[in-house]
């Protein structure tokens, strides 16, 4: 049986995939049509996040067992008609959540702590202290949006903080271990502090933060997004940014991130992210919270346990 791989991962899962007799194949330059087109040669499909697999794509798929994406998101896959085929579909959260907990972990203690804006004036001969005072993750309540591998990994990083920990998960209940708090959305708005995403892209959470959601916690917080940018409406958190409902962000994904995570700055920047770029109260980074070291060994683990456990 024959896999190609779309995009690059660790060498372990081509090392283990070919120890199992199978035929391993790489291409990282062709064209979405050009592989679409010699897809009925594979059994298996291995990608990131190059492209949708979307419909059309698949249609060509005629002899296809299982698609394996390396990180934790399906949206990029047509999942009803993959499943409709009989492909098995394959993500290993497992494997990066622990690079996701610990990456929000420190966008937020840079922000609380103003170290980039600190970093930037020592090196530019600016010794202001009092300015550059910071605040204390202790005492403070973390509300975690979403209780999976990612929400559960950043309640285990903030164990040891002296933090109130509480979370929210629509689709479930009895989740939470000693330590954390189950409540429900109302009362997750009632009480934190700071709030960390931890929810998939889908047509339920596109957008979900908005002003109205922004506006029903009680008090100002902090918002950390290390889970996909079109939950947040970038326009309602620059304008709770601006009237102080929102206190700062640690933004890892953004709103305007394409499919494939390409080319962000190649067109005219809207308008709201131009304001993010430009403020002190926001930390940016590019999509990275889950991608350390570790996590692409680990995660090309979990796959290649995984198409073990498929038993091809």
């Amino acid at each position: 049986m024959k896999v190609i791989f779309i995009d690059t991962v660790d060498p372990l899962l081509q090392n283990g995939l070919s120890q199992l007799g199978w035929e391993v194949e790489e291409d990282y330059s062709s064209s979405k049509e050009e592989i679409a087109n010699k897809l009925h040669q594979y059994q298996g499909l291995v990608i990131r996040s190059r492209f949708p697999v979307d419909k059309a794509f698949l249609e060509k798929a005629h002899h296809l067992k299982f698609i394996a994406r390396v990180g934790a998101g399906m949206e990029n896959i047509d999942i009803p008609f993959a499943e409709s085929k009989g492909i098995h579909l394959i993500k290993a959260p497992e494997g990066n959540r622990d690079a996701v907990g610990e990456h929000a972990i420190g966008m937020l203690l840079m922000l609380f702590n103003n170290l980039k804006r600190a970093d930037a004036e020592v090196r530019n001969g600016q010794w202001r202290r009092e300015a550059n005072r910071g605040f204390e993750l202790q005492g403070k309540t973390v509300g975690i949006l979403g209780y999976g591998y990612m929400g559960s990994a950043m309640a285990e990083k903030l164990q040891g903080f002296g933090c109130t920990v509480i979370a929210y998960d629509k689709y479930k209940s009895n989740y939470a271990p000693t330590g954390v708090e189950e409540v429900s959305l109302a009362e997750l708005q009632d009480r934190t502090d700071i709030l960390s995403l931890h929810i998939p892209q889908s047509a339920e959470t596109a957008g979900m933060v908005n002003d109205d959601f922004i506006h029903a916690f009680a008090k100002p917080f902090y918002l950390i997004n290390t889970a996909r940018g079109k939950s947040v409406r970038t326009t309602a958190l620059v304008k709770a940014l601006e009237a102080g409902k929102v206190k700062g962000a640690c933004l890892d994904v953004l709103e305007y991130e394409k499919a494939s995570f390409e080319n962000m700055f190649s067109q005219q920047l809207p308008e709201a992210f131009e304001y993010l770029i430009k403020s002190d109260k926001v930390i940016l980074s590019p999509h990275v919270a889950g991608w350390s070291f570790e996590s692409n060994i680990k995660m090309a683990e979990v796959i290649l346990e995984k198409i073990k456990g498929l038993g091809f």
